[in-house]
């Protein structure tokens, strides 16, 4: 199973939102590449990054940090899976000049989804797929914005598409510490049995880990928990370990 240190990026700084809510934001560090570094030396085999003012922005803000922490991580050969306000090839020509190994496509996906299938066919297994869902239905524009669109029936049109992953957020979930949300992800593995689904939001403790290894969900980012201390990343690849699992799959 994939383990993936969050890294969410806002004015240059570590934070992380509540239920993406940019007025409940906590920041726990001004370094993220040290961040970064700290998770490595921990044990990380990939991470993954969030420009939230890129999200809110329409385009990527925090160039500067998302290179330097690419660079600590290329030279210890783990890859960088980056989201947020990626809207157009050329700023997914941008982020890819930068060493980034995946992009998130979330808001562009849905609004335009024959251009995001077309950039999938471009950046083969280099595009994930990110469906945030509020009430179950998929919220865009750094999840300001809720659509009509279901996270499953979503994924059910980019089935084909040669993605690297999905990417599946429960608002309700993120941030609140209060575990997975195991129907809807379910729901959505078994509409696209053959992506693989990552969970975000709400994996708080070992159990957490250990349902989602339990149901066969190949991936999970783990965000406010690892950064509160509730639970480490060498505690969390033993448990991976543990399970017959590789975290760098």
């Amino acid at each position: 199973m994939w383990i993936f240190p969050a890294i969410d990026l806002r004015e240059g700084r570590c934070v992380r939102l509540r239920q993406g809510d940019y007025a409940q934001e906590t920041v726990f560090d001004t370094d993220p590449v040290a961040v970064a570094q700290r998770w490595l030396d921990q044990g990380a085999t990939r991470l993954h990054v969030v420009d939230l003012d890129g999200a809110k922005a329409g385009h990527p803000v925090n160039g500067p940090v998302i290179r330097a922490i690419v660079s600590v991580c290329a030279a210890r050969g783990v890859p960088v899976q980056l989201g947020g306000g990626i809207r157009s090839e050329a700023h997914l020509e941008e982020v890819f000049s930068w060493g980034v190994a995946r992009v998130v496509l979330g808001t562009k996906a849905l609004q335009d989804p024959a251009w995001a299938k077309q950039m999938a066919r471009r950046f083969p297994q280099q595009i994930v797929l990110g469906l945030d869902a509020k009430e179950g239905k998929v919220a865009t524009h750094g999840w300001l914005e809720v659509s009509h669109t279901t996270a499953a029936e979503l994924a059910q049109q980019c089935a084909d598409w040669p993605l690297a992953a999905i990417v599946f957020t429960d608002i309700a979930r993120d941030g609140m510490m209060t575990g997975p949300n195991l129907a809807p992800l379910l729901q959505l593995q078994a509409a696209v049995p053959q992506l693989p689904v990552i969970a975000s939001g709400g994996v708080t403790t070992l159990d957490d880990v250990r349902a989602l290894l339990a149901h066969r969900v190949p991936g999970c980012i783990i965000g406010r928990s690892l950064y509160e201390g509730r639970i480490t990343l060498p505690e969390v690849l033993a448990v991976v370990a543990a399970n017959g699992n590789s975290a760098g799959r």
